[in-house]
């Protein structure tokens, strides 16, 4: 069975897959400065015996948090005596990457677009919407041809609350009215209306015509403010990383004939 964990930098994320089925996902706080007792018996406690009951003999690793890949990897062998791979643009994801440097693009960015374009064909648009919002894009050669990054609205929220004395940190809320009639109403508008603005302004740009996928915590309510997202697919990480460990494992067998 497979291991998949999406290290974010709010979230860490887990998934258990037994062949194409998703078993149990669970997720935690991502903390920079985890040990491995910490996130082992304190983090994992809950879902120790989800773990204990299931043969993982692979474990794949999307992260943007390099910090925590030592910890990472003495849990695995820890828990399941397993040595986790961890995902670089050095993989052969099917598609080429031109972005200055190849290595300089998140390791989540591309398992997204490589299970985008699996899943859904070229040309396609990835949406993550998380700590940051990210866009990026496989055009109708396979080529990524790279993306953006932007604050995502729970960073918005957060800055805003920091930089202006006045103004309280919010909750991300959807608003019937475009226009507040109170500070919270006001910032909870501007923050998620400004934030569909500037997204579908972004895709337009873009152009092209390619299918749009979402992911990410706030991925439902993006797709519900706008006609321009085809697809949320939350577990498009997780599922990335399953179908790069069957594409690693093909290959590996190919290479010893």
């Amino acid at each position: 069975m497979l291991l998949a964990i999406d290290i974010g930098n709010s979230s860490t994320k887990f998934g258990i897959f037994d062949g194409e089925l998703l078993l149990h996902k669970f997720s935690i706080q991502t903390k920079r400065d985890y040990t491995a007792e910490e996130l082992l018996f304190d983090r994992l406690k809950l879902h120790e015996q989800q773990f204990i009951q299931v043969d993982i003999d692979t474990c794949l690793v999307a992260t943007v948090v390099p910090e925590l890949n030592g910890v990472v990897s003495q849990v695995c062998n820890e828990l399941f005596k397993i040595t986790p791979r961890f995902v670089d643009a050095s993989w052969d994801f099917g598609f080429t990457i031109d972005y200055d440097p190849p290595s300089a693009a998140g390791a989540d960015r591309l398992v997204n677009c490589f299970a985008a374009t699996s899943k859904y064909g070229t040309p396609v648009v990835t949406c993550s919407f998380g700590t940051a919002t990210t866009i990026d894009v496989v055009n109708e050669r396979d080529e990524y041809i790279g993306g953006i990054i932007a604050p995502g609205m729970a960073t918005m929220a957060k800055a805003l609350h920091l930089a202006a004395a006045k103004l309280p940190e919010i909750s991300i809320e959807d608003r019937a009215s475009v226009v507040g009639k109170t500070t919270i109403a006001s910032i909870q508008s501007g923050i998620v209306n400004g934030h569909v603005a500037m997204v579908e302004g972004l895709l337009k740009q873009i152009g092209g015509g390619a299918k749009v996928v979402a992911t990410g915590g706030f991925s439902r309510l993006m797709a519900s403010k706008t006609t321009m997202i085809d697809v949320v697919d939350e577990n498009l990480t997780l599922e990335g990383l399953r179908l790069l460990s069957i594409r690693e494992g093909v290959q590996r067998l190919a290479s010893t004939h």
